[in-house]
């Protein structure tokens, strides 16, 4: 799953991405971790697809065959996970915990904005690159507007799911684990591992087992959000 190879091009376009989440989340439970996470990321795929046609992006193509490299990893690995397979390392806390009664909808979420930013992010950027015929510099503005709108994904999720005034006093603990992660640093970190991983493209070996650590290092971001709060 953690693959570096070129990638044919995008077949249906982010209309197809938000068809096939909304297909994903009509089959889940909505305690569903996964189905959690599945729910804010479609809302801001719905933004970034509005963003898009209404002209934010100075250049379109980019910013599709990004935004649609970007859906293909996690949605890989939800096919990973259903077909009886291992999801990549980033993803599967989530995965395995997705039921757990102790984890709470909000640590769900951002456990997978992590997997997801941290990892499949700076594989989509390598993925467009292959798909374009590009350097990852020639995408920093598509990276930038995308990763603007993906700071919508973490408002969502504070605003949203994190507990009120009163059970916050109670849950201390919550508090401080969320408070830990950053949406900016975990973008800022997923630009500098597609930067990387685009200069190693010729040393094959090295840049596998480099994606291979990034993959074991976010996942391991994961599991620690994904502790249980009670």
């Amino acid at each position: 799953m953690t693959r570096l190879e070129e990638f044919p091009a995008p077949a249906h376009g982010i209309d197809g991405v938000v068809r096939r989440m909304r297909a994903l989340g009509d089959g889940w439970r909505p305690d569903d971790g996964v189905a959690v996470f599945n729910r804010l990321y479609l809302t801001v795929t719905e933004a970034i697809g509005r963003d898009i046609d209404g002209g934010g992006f100075a250049d379109r193509r980019a910013a599709v065959t990004l935004d649609v490299r970007f859906a293909e990893r996690y949605l890989a690995a939800v096919d990973t996970v259903a077909g009886g397979g291992r999801a990549p390392a980033c993803w599967r806390p989530l995965f395995q915990l997705r039921s757990h009664p102790g984890v709470r909808s909000v640590q769900f979420a951002l456990a997978g904005v992590n997997a997801h930013i941290g990892h499949d992010l700076a594989l989509a950027v390598i993925d467009t690159c292959h798909t374009l015929g590009c350097e990852p510099a020639d995408l920093e503005d598509e990276f930038e507007r995308v990763g603007e709108l993906l700071a919508l994904l973490e408002e969502r999720v504070r605003e949203e799911l994190m507990p009120g005034p009163d059970v916050l006093e109670l849950a201390d603990p919550l508090t401080h684990l969320m408070a830990s992660w950053s949406l900016d640093r975990a973008r800022d970190a997923a630009w500098a591992a597609a930067r990387g991983l685009w200069a190693l493209r010729g040393l094959p070996s090295l840049a596998a087992e480099t994606a291979v650590r990034l993959d074991s290092a976010v996942g391991l971001v994961s599991r620690f959000l994904l502790t249980p709060a009670r």
